[in-house]
This record gives structure tokens, sequence and C-alpha cells, in this order.
């Protein structure tokens, strides 16, 4: 039988072996919480507390400020002590919310829930919305908005992005060995939404121990499938994801929905579960705190809005003084100023490395070896693109398909003249998309 995957990638050292052994810890954040109003895709929620107020835990403080937009809920107890500019992990300044944590942790009354089968389909999209789910793999876009397509009939697919392909994190493995009823039972929530549409647990097949819990959930469920896929990066890209899965392809002018099909996060998943069956909204996420610069690599489940620098800490500190700090994962995140910024819904990981090896790098030309090319699982010309990109030729690169990069950093990984292959391509596309939505 042929393996489940698409046409290019790469096999980097994954680093998982630093922390997909340990269990998942909760903590506790010690600190203040800082909530950035910016963390999804969409127009910024708007505060509905001012400086001052005493707050409860899942108390919204937030509205969403549009259809595109998510809600935000304070994660602990205490007093709104200002809203202002503060630091995010992206290095810019947001207007974010700040509460005082009291450590008294009091909770609002969430009530009793109504059984799924007595929900409607609107009353279920308008819980995910009003519990502030958003992609919870680092695109954070609105969930409400994915499960509301404009032809809802024609969703044949809705697939669980259990791949984590992405090396040094296991956020996800940990959430799928230690709770994948919590997978299952939130796949059959989205399921609800769709008459005609079919589940797909989507895992890489390095996860045989997931895998095999997965499948003995969904023995006697017909309506949803456990797929073993090739363990390759970037396997959970959502474009390589459809493929591998359904063999159906899409390109940047489509969406999932254009395609048939409706892709979530595991994190994402969990947390539409928990909206749906128990009335709570988003206010924790898993995430993996790793690198060889880390006493006690291991994954934590997160109140949204603890500093990072608490996150470390309760890693057991740095054993040794990290020259590289990035948010998420080595291949699509991006290096941290500092570790004096909040987590947020989008936060997956920080990665913490003694040596910076890409710093060092001198690039230089082209030597036209075309491994950019066999990688890319973009099926486009990195080398031509970025060669555009650097002249400012947005002509030539819009029509050899510089739309169609995923960024997923393959080709620079590759290139043996250490060209920065994604980073130029990706600034003329951030240039393009905005020309476009001007």
């Amino acid at each position: 039988m042929a393996k489940l995957t698409f046409k290019g990638g790469i096999h980097p050292y994954d680093g998982k072996d630093l922390s997909k052994d340990k269990p998942i810890k909760a903590i506790l954040p010690k600190g203040d919480l800082v909530y950035p109003l910016s963390q999804h895709i969409g127009a910024p929620a708007v505060p509905i507390v001012a400086k001052g107020d005493h707050v409860l835990t899942g108390q919204k403080i937030a509205e969403a400020g549009g259809f595109v937009s998510a809600p935000i809920y304070a994660t602990v107890s205490g007093a709104v002590k200002a809203i202002e500019q503060r630091r995010v992990v992206t290095g810019d300044l947001a207007t974010c919310i700040i509460v005082e944590n009291d450590n008294l942790y009091e909770e609002v009354s969430y009530g009793p829930c109504r059984p799924l089968e007595e929900l409607t389909k609107e009353e279920i999209v308008g819980m995910i919305r009003e519990a502030g789910v958003v992609g919870m793999g680092g695109a954070g876009f609105p969930t409400h908005v994915k499960l509301s397509p404009k032809e809802p009939e024609k969703i044949e697919y809705v697939i669980a992005n259990c791949a984590e392909c992405e090396p040094y994190l296991t956020s996800d493995y940990r959430r799928m060995l230690e709770e994948p009823e919590k997978i299952v039972e939130g796949m059959k929530v989205i399921l609800r939404l769709f008459d005609h549409a079919k589940g797909i647990l989507a895992v890489e097949d390095n996860k045989p121990d997931c895998i095999a819990a997965l499948k003995g959930l969904v023995q006697n469920e017909p309506d949803i499938k456990v797929k073993a896929l090739q363990t390759k990066y970037p396997q959970g890209a959502e474009r390589q994801l459809i493929y591998a899965s359904t063999g159906r392809a899409i390109h940047s002018g489509m969406l999932p929905a254009d395609a048939g099909c409706i892709v979530d996060n595991v994190d994402t998943i969990v947390a539409i579960n928990q909206a749906v069956r128990e009335g709570k909204p988003l206010m924790h996420r898993i995430v993996t705190v790793t690198g060889d610069a880390i006493a006690d690599p291991r994954n934590f489940i997160v109140r949204i809005g603890t500093n990072y620098h608490e996150l470390v800490e309760e890693a057991g500190g740095f054993k040794s003084e990290p020259e590289k700090i990035v948010s998420g994962g080595p291949m699509m995140g991006f290096a941290l100023f500092g570790l004096d910024v909040p987590t947020t819904k989008t936060s997956s990981a920080l990665l913490c490395m003694t040596g910076d090896e890409v710093s060092r790098y001198e690039p230089s030309a082209c030597i036209n070896c075309g491994r950019c090319v066999e990688v890319c699982p973009g099926r486009v010309m990195p080398s031509k693109l970025a060669d555009f990109a650097e002249h400012g030729d947005a002509e030539r690169f819009l029509a050899y398909n510089g739309m169609e990069c995923c960024e997923c950093g393959c080709c620079s990984f590759v290139c043996p003249a250490k060209r920065p292959l994604t980073q130029v391509i990706k600034s003329m596309r951030k240039i393009q998309l905005a020309k476009k939505k001007k």
C-alpha cells in the first residue's frame, strides 16, 4: 500500500525525544497576566472592562471586533491593572489588557449544557464563536468562520491535523496520548455541522502509540477514520495534509472548503469540544518548552496570558545560556528578542538553543543545483522566485506562481549556498497580499 504523503518535503532532526516522554504538567502563573487584543486573524477584540475592574477566571474581558474576530477571557481572577501597549512575541507593540493575579482563581459559573444531540447547527457555531476558539496550530483564524462555509452541504471531510510535523514540538503528541477521547468527541461535534462529512484523524506514522489509541476509540465510529501519514516535513501544512489524506489538491486561490474539506488542529478540536459540551471558553493551551538550553524540557498546560519567563522557570531554567530563542518550531517559528512577552492562543512552543547556526551562515551565489525545487511541497522554483523578489520583479514573481509558496522553509533548509530563500519569498508575498487587500 502506498504511503499517504505529498511530493517534496524534507526530514530534519526532529528533536522530539527531549520532551515527548514527559506527561503534561499544569502550571499556575505567578505574575500579571497580559492579554493582547489581537490573538487571531481579523479585527482586534474590543475591551469591555476598564482599569480597576475586578474580573473572575472565565469572565469575558474583550468582545469580538467583528465577524472575523474572537472574544478574549480572563484566565485568572484579579483586578484590571491597565489597558496599554505592550510588546508581543513578534516584537510589535499591541494593545493589551493587564490583569493583576490575586492568586485566588475564583471562577465564573458556566451553568449546565444541553446534550449535543439537542443543539442546532447554529447553536453549536454560536457556542464556538462565544468561547473565542481560534486556530491553535499557529494561524489563529477564528474557528466559527472556518466552520461556516458558504456551501456546508459540499463538505465531505473534516480533517484533524494530528501530524505535528514541526521539529521539537510534542504538545499535540502528549494531548493525543493522554486525552485522545477529547479529540474524538470534538470531531463528533464538528461532524454534527456537516450532513455529508466523514472525519479523518491524520497522524504521522512516527506516532504508533497515538495511532493505536485513536483507532481504539473510533473502532465503532463508522464516520471517523484514523489515517497514518508518512513522517515528513511539512506533512501538517494544510494543503499537504489535504492531499495526503484525500488526494485532493488545492492552490493559494482556494480555501479547503472549495475542495470539500475542513481542517482543524488537535488543540482547536479539544477547545471546540470544551466550548460545546462544557460551555467553557478558551483559556488554556499546551506549550512545549524545549531545546538543548532548557534544563527540563516538557509540555505545560498554560493559562493564556502567562509570561514566557515563567515557563522557562517551570522548565528548570537554562542549563546554559541560549544563543537563539524561537517562538514556535525551528522551521516556521520566529526568533524572540526577549522573554518578557505573554503567551497567546497561538503560542505552541518556546525553543531555546545554545547555538545559532543560521546566524553564522554566509550566503553565496546560487549554484543551480535544483535541490530547492526538488523538496518544495508547493511545486514552485524557490531559487527563481527569490531572484525575482530580490529585484522587486513582482510581475515575474506572480507569473512563476510565487503565491503558491507555503513558507515552510524546506528550500532554505537544503540550500547549499545558504540563501535565505524562504524569508525573501515571504517578504514579497506579504507585499503582494497587502496590495491585493488594498
